[in-house]
């Protein structure tokens, strides 16, 4: 492959040529060289569009495949082609298939099925087998073979004993805890966010307070395990999903203490508030729920002073026959891959441009171990294209699923295509 990218906006704060308009000249993966007005033979392909800008691939951490197992809902090929449209190079699958990746030979087949993809596809184990809260999995075999983190995905380690020897165990192997925080018994049955609105819809409410309270103690378990040990340089334990004001700030306040701790937020949850749930589309039930307006405006505040790592989509894909019901009956979920950026952009409170590139590609980059990736020459060329004013509409998915509130949107923030393992991929 023989691609030429011209005059393209770098958007990468590690890079040279950051905030310049540059070509860039691409052969067989690599790039080969950066420079203005580049000449090159008949036959390369260029791609010369509209302030086009130039990013290091995009990361999504939080994507729910649905295969093994789920095939109806979403398969490993179709989460991939509906990632290349979102603009990732790189998705992040949680472990809650059937069966559950908590041994090599769930493993080691979604890795086998990823193969020849256009993202690279990387799996996270699962903390307990069956991710059921009981009884450990082989964490240490499960990381040679090739488990890029360690979560019981969909799935909150209640347990305080196992969530603290979890973190004991996986400090040899420099070793990544995801937790999505949840005290299900404050959650039982909850509907949406409680509050004034969940009273009004008569709804079983989920309080904040039930994330709120795994936070608080996820922190203090993990001081309790570091001790006087602050020589981490990269977060230990990740928080996916948060939500509400308050794990904002008790987040903000562990990090200002230099506790190694990173944490997500879903892209829709920057969107709606509870309010949105008035009309009862079962695409806008989701868990975390929609909180309160001063929830959503701490989310920005998080992603504008850095105390929120990254965003993800959380893309949890939904058949018709597990949304088409009343409320209280219809399950959790939308689908996102493709609106993350479109989305962040199109919503966006204050977060400068290169502040939204680095919640998609270094911070979540750092926190899994992955390998950095910069626009240099004789760099491999893992890239996202996009045009961040440039508008569009949601009019299709590649997803086998179809459970987004988004679809018919017209969203700022467009994704022209990726450049990943040696190939161009155009969106049309």
């Amino acid at each position: 492959m023989q691609l030429l990218l011209r005059s393209a906006r770098i958007i990468d704060p590690a890079s040279l040529f950051d905030g310049q308009l540059v070509d860039l000249f691409i052969i067989n993966g690599l790039i080969r060289q950066i420079g203005i007005n580049l000449q090159v033979d008949e036959g390369v392909r260029i791609v010369e569009v509209d302030n086009l800008h130039v990013s290091p691939g995009w990361v999504d951490m939080r994507v729910s495949a649905q295969d093994p197992g789920f095939e109806h809902k979403e398969d490993i090929t179709s989460v991939c082609q509906a990632a290349k449209a979102g603009g990732f190079t790189d998705i992040v699958v949680l472990p809650n298939t059937l069966p559950v990746i908590d041994s090599k030979g769930p493993l080691g087949y979604i890795r086998r099925m990823a193969e020849g993809q256009p993202v690279s596809v990387h799996v996270t184990a699962a903390v307990t087998k069956k991710a059921a809260g009981e009884d450990f999995t082989e964490m240490l075999d499960l990381h040679h073979a090739g488990a890029v983190a360690f979560t019981d995905g969909t799935h909150t380690l209640q347990n305080p004993d196992l969530f603290l020897k979890t973190l004991q165990y996986l400090q040899p192997v420099d070793g990544l805890l995801m937790n999505r925080p949840e005290e299900t018994l404050l959650t039982l049955f909850g509907q949406m966010h409680e509050g004034i609105q969940s009273t009004l819809l008569g709804l079983k409410g989920i309080p904040a307070l039930a994330e709120e309270l795994m936070v608080e103690r996820d922190l203090r378990l993990l001081d309790y395990v570091l001790g006087a040990d602050n020589t981490h340089v990269r977060p230990v334990l990740h928080f996916s999903t948060i939500s509400s004001a308050r794990s904002v700030e008790l987040i903000r306040q562990a990090k200002a203490n230099g506790t190694p701790v990173s944490c997500d937020v879903a892209a829709h949850q920057l969107v709606f508030d509870d309010s949105a749930l008035a009309g009862f589309d079962t695409n806008l039930k989701v868990n975390p729920p929609f909180r309160s307006v001063k929830d959503v405006d701490a989310l920005w505040a998080g992603l504008v002073d850095g105390t929120i790592d990254a965003i993800v989509s959380d893309h949890t894909p939904q058949d018709a026959e597990s949304k088409n019901l009343e409320f209280d009956q219809a399950e959790f979920g939308i689908i996102g891959l493709e609106t993350v950026f479109a989305l962040a952009a199109t919503h966006n409170r204050n977060l400068s441009l290169s502040q939204l590139i680095d919640k998609l590609t270094i911070r979540p980059r750092h926190i899994l171990r992955l390998p950095s990736v910069t626009i240099a020459e004789g760099q491999p060329a893992s890239l996202t294209l996009f045009d961040p004013a440039g508008t569009w509409v949601y009019d299709q998915t590649f997803s086998k699923s179809k459970n987004s509130p988004f679809l018919g949107q017209t969203l700022t923030g467009r994704v022209i295509g990726t450049v990943h393992q040696g190939q161009f991929n155009h969106n049309a």
